[in-house]
């Protein structure tokens, strides 16, 4: 293991925790020697399934669009050392049918909650500095109909992480974003199209004919994901910050 991505006697904060990137977040930064963590979701019993080995873990179970929860963490995360902002929810319908209800529901977890996220993370690291990574997604960089306010949260939460960069590197603070292309995660499931197909030709298949339009003919792993938000919190990223980074197969070519 590369002394650069070794997070020995670390901290990290991980939202939407319980499944997918989250979770693989978790498991890989206790493997790499994290020694606390705190893991926030929507879905207790998915947090408490997860199995982190020796690392301290504070299991917190909430929205992260609650401001109450964060001001509840605030003294708890001071000297936190890295943040990676995930939890995240699906939404489908175009811009002309989508209800100002359902928008707000997206966005008050996608980008409510990443800002109350990010801002909570950026005031505990600030008398030390550390690094966040915030997830958005290559829906906010290539349009992509069907999925409105999906896409529009994404992208404004991709520049939220540069103007945090911006704002905090005389800090010792560094934010970068990353832009997943089609991964394999439970967030497909809240679409009605896909579960219809997985009751059709089941989700392997469904998985395979959407990834039709990705070079490189598949969707990524939770743990590919996690490997690239890793490399950009840790040391070997120590020069990297604003930046969004792609991992989408070739998606967005």
């Amino acid at each position: 293991m590369s002394t650069h991505q070794d997070f020995s006697g670390r901290s990290a904060l991980v939202t939407g925790a319980a499944s997918g990137i989250g979770a693989a977040c978790a498991r890989a930064l206790a493997a790499r020697g994290a020694a606390r963590l705190w893991l926030v979701d929507v879905d207790g019993a998915g947090l408490d399934a997860l199995d982190l080995g020796g690392c301290e873990v504070r299991r917190i179970t909430g929205s992260v669009a609650d401001e109450a929860l964060w001001q509840g963490l605030a003294p708890d995360l001071i000297g936190l050392d890295h943040a990676i902002v995930n939890a995240g929810i699906g939404a489908g319908g175009p811009i002309a049918e989508v209800t100002l209800a359902e928008w707000r529901r997206v966005m008050a977890v996608n980008l409510d909650g990443a800002f109350l996220t990010l801002a909570a993370s950026l005031r505990a690291m600030a008398a030390k500095g550390g690094s966040a990574v915030v997830v958005a997604s290559t829906t906010g960089i290539k349009p992509v109909a069907g999925i409105g306010p999906y896409g529009v949260s994404k992208a404004a939460v991709a520049h939220m992480a540069r103007i945090a960069a911006l704002e905090n590197a005389r800090a010792g603070i560094r934010v970068n974003a990353i832009a997943p292309g089609g991964v394999d995660t439970a967030i497909w499931e809240s679409g009605e199209d896909f579960r219809r197909s997985v009751a059709a030709i089941g989700r392997e298949a469904t998985l395979k004919a959407m990834a039709k339009t990705t070079p490189s003919g598949r969707f990524a792993t939770s743990q590919e994901m996690a490997d690239c938000i890793l490399y950009l919190l840790s040391d070997a990223a120590a020069n990297i910050t604003g930046h969004v980074m792609v991992s989408d197969g070739g998606y967005t070519l």
